[in-house]
């Protein structure tokens, strides 16, 4: 069957009405281009400090590289993997497997900000991104598994693939990752789950964990 993969409390916004008036800020976007209008730590940060939850906001390239490395995969390949993507604005999308994410950072931010203002991302025959308008807990709810499993550095530590997933493809598992630069899940995140694991004695970068539990299902599946 599939691993259902959600990427939780993405760093992707539009520039947020808080800072949008800044003075660097609206320089920057003068020229309208997509791009700009997409909240980004590397070039806004001087303008950030006052905004919530900031550990959080302003990495679209953190979610880039979990793209990357998510849908590149084998398991993608295969077609055993779903992906849906949640920001730290609780905006929840399903990812089309069959869209190919610009390695070009610049072309994915553009991405970006306009599926957070169109709501989708199409061609004249495919839906690649759409909005999904639920909550995440009743995403979990409408999805058939049977098991969820959380993944954080505070969670119980595996050390090889047959603890996380059974040699069985019949068998339904939905992971959820963080897909920030630091701090921990909300409760509201972690119990969503009664089963929460940590893959490394060490913090790993979102995409470096991504690439692990995928590539333990793979290995646990034979999807070479």
């Amino acid at each position: 069957m599939t691993l259902t993969v959600i990427l939780v409390d993405c760093g992707l916004e539009l520039i947020p009405k808080e800072i949008i008036n800044n003075p660097a800020i609206q320089k920057s976007i003068k020229n309208r281009s997509y791009p700009l209008k997409l909240l980004d730590n590397a070039l806004h940060h001087t303008s950030m400090g006052k905004l919530k939850n900031l550990t959080k906001r302003g990495r679209p390239d953190i979610v880039h590289a979990c793209l990357l490395n998510a849908l590149g995969s084998p398991l993608s390949k295969s077609g055993n993997l779903k992906l849906y993507m949640h920001t730290v604005n609780n905006k929840l999308y399903k990812i089309n497997t069959e869209i190919k994410i610009a390695r070009n950072y610049n072309r994915f931010k553009g991405l970006m900000a306009k599926l957070l203002i169109e709501g989708e991302i199409r061609t004249e025959d495919l839906l690649l991104i759409s909005r999904i308008e639920k909550k995440l807990s009743e995403l979990l709810k409408s999805i058939s598994s049977e098991e969820i499993i959380l993944f954080s550095s505070k969670g119980k530590l595996v050390k090889n693939h047959f603890e996380l997933f059974d040699k069985n493809l019949t068998k339904n598992y939905v992971v959820i990752l963080g897909c920030f630069q630091k701090g921990y899940f909300s409760d509201d995140i972690s119990n969503l789950s009664n089963k929460i694991v940590s893959i490394s004695r060490y913090h790993l970068d979102a995409w470096v964990a991504l690439s692990k539990v995928i590539g333990y299902y793979e290995i646990s599946n034979d999807i070479v």
